[in-house]
């Protein structure tokens, strides 16, 4: 019998999982066959673009990183190349909100570390003492374990409390809408551990490896790309090449497991249709794999449930370009927790990338929610665009009504990766491989939130299966 393989959860993890399944098999000669089931009507996951009228509007991610190669890879591989597009990185400034006021981040600032002296030095973001601490990186001896520890406590340990709160936590935790006095080092940002192992400083680190940058002849690509048309062109060429039984509208509401039975799982949808399977693979949320589990392992289960979510929303807001009076000379802002404001951040998308509005509009999005203010997310929709556009007014200055506006919300949509995170799911995926032969977790959950990484894990997912079920 040819082995058949469900694939539970159709965001870009599952998808990235179906069709490496596919190339593995092919280049294998393996006979196996899958099924992909989503319970909402598209695949895709959080990641849909609105195409109209000129506009090109992201409702989950927007881009996705390119010294991650996988995503890129894959566009590649589909035929994408020519539709790759990067950021408009001459207009590349970040803004931080600061006493109400958006100021540049310093020229030369790599991730959160200073790289060039005199832009830094005149910069008012940050207080003569908190420049002076900073500097003290230089001296600071490396730790001496590898312990796992907080995205702040590393911060505050290297640059100081006030590089903390002004630079790292709006822009670094910003990328996994989290605290980052829980937020894990080690499952978040390892290159800061490993720059101070190696170099027993980040701004000595940092240097060096921006001179090994610099003589590197291979081209220099913008740090974030996209697609022409929006991420969605990636989902709908993703799926078209896609071989298998693709199945949408369909919940699973439980998961059986007869390990002496020819195909052990039995996967159950809401309709009382029972498929059997020789594996399955869940490229779920965490909490959606707990429950399917829970009848058979509870501790397991909990495991699981312990890795929290939090919920965002994004607001994407258009306007007449001649209404707005802010040069827009940048991608955008993003917002410390002091700041008495109710955004997260806002991406000014018109200047950042092209081919994202009519050249008489401006394209702007708004972040809700996260770790501070997820209470918002709840709010009726009249009551959250409110809040978005009193909070543009008083940063930005807008008072333009819109053209154009789209809500998009994201209940518990986005992993949180707390302290210890990968002994975690080092643990989940010990029982699993105890209790569960051939059932395979991934996803966002467990080791990157991106969509490089997400695609990573399902190349890597795959990979494991055909090992499973190939010869010998």
């Amino acid at each position: 019998m040819n082995p058949h393989i469900i694939i539970i959860g159709g965001g870009i993890s599952g998808l990235a999982t179906a069709y490496y399944l596919q190339q593995q098999a092919q280049a294998k000669n393996l006979s196996l066959t899958y099924t992909l089931i989503e319970k909402q009507p598209t695949f895709g996951g959080k990641i849909i673009t609105d195409t109209a009228d000129g506009f090109v509007i992201e409702g989950g991610p927007d881009s996705f990183i390119s010294q991650k190669p996988w995503a890129r890879q894959l566009c590649q591989e589909l035929g994408l190349q020519e539709r790759l597009i990067g950021t408009n990185d001459e207009q590349r400034k970040t803004f931080i909100l600061h006493k109400n006021r958006l100021q540049a981040l310093p020229d030369g600032v790599m991730l959160i570390i200073p790289t060039r002296f005199m832009p830094f030095a005149l910069s008012p973001l940050i207080s003569p003492w908190g420049k002076l601490r900073m500097g003290l990186d230089l001296f600071i001896p490396s730790k001496s374990d590898d312990e796992d520890e907080s995205l702040a406590d590393f911060i505050r340990r290297r640059l100081g409390n006030e590089a903390l709160e002004k630079i790292a936590e709006p822009l670094m935790a910003g990328i996994y809408v989290a605290d980052p006095t829980t937020l894990s080092l080690q499952s978040t940002f390892p290159r800061f551990r490993q720059i101070e192992k190696k170099y027993g400083s980040l701004i000595k680190g940092m240097l060096a490896q921006q001179k090994a940058t610099s003589k590197s002849t291979q081209p220099k690509l913008p740090l974030f790309m996209t697609l022409r048309g929006g991420l969605t062109e990636l989902v709908t060429t993703l799926v078209s090449k896609l071989k298998g039984e693709l199945l949408t509208n369909q919940t699973v509401t439980r998961l059986e497991y007869e390990p002496t039975a020819s195909q052990p799982y039995q996967v159950q949808l809401a309709n009382g249709q029972i498929y059997r399977a020789n594996a399955v693979i869940l490229a779920t949320p965490a909490f959606v794999a707990a429950d399917l589990l829970k009848p058979h392992h509870p501790a397991l289960a909990e495991k699981l449930k312990n890795i929290r979510y939090l919920s965002t929303a994004t607001v994407s807001l258009a306007f007449n370009k001649a209404e707005i009076s802010h040069p827009l000379n940048g991608f955008g802002f993003v917002i410390p927790k002091k700041e008495d404001t109710r955004l997260m951040a806002c991406t000014w998308v018109s200047t950042k990338f092209s081919h994202r509005a009519p050249t008489d509009q401006i394209l702007l999005r708004v972040f809700i929610g996260g770790y501070s203010h997820e209470d918002l997310v709840d709010l009726p929709d009249d009551e959250l665009l409110s809040v978005v556009k009193e909070e543009l007014k008083k940063i930005m200055g807008i008072t333009a009504r819109p053209t154009r506006q789209r809500l998009y919300r994201w209940p518990n949509g986005n992993a949180q990766y707390d302290v210890g995170h990968l002994e975690r799911v080092a643990e989940i995926a010990s029982l699993v491989q105890e209790t569960f032969p051939q059932l395979y977790l991934t996803g966002s959950a467990f080791l990157g939130v991106g969509l490089p990484d997400c695609i990573y894990q399902g190349q890597q997912t795959a990979e494991k299966v055909s090992q499973d079920f190939g010869p010998g």
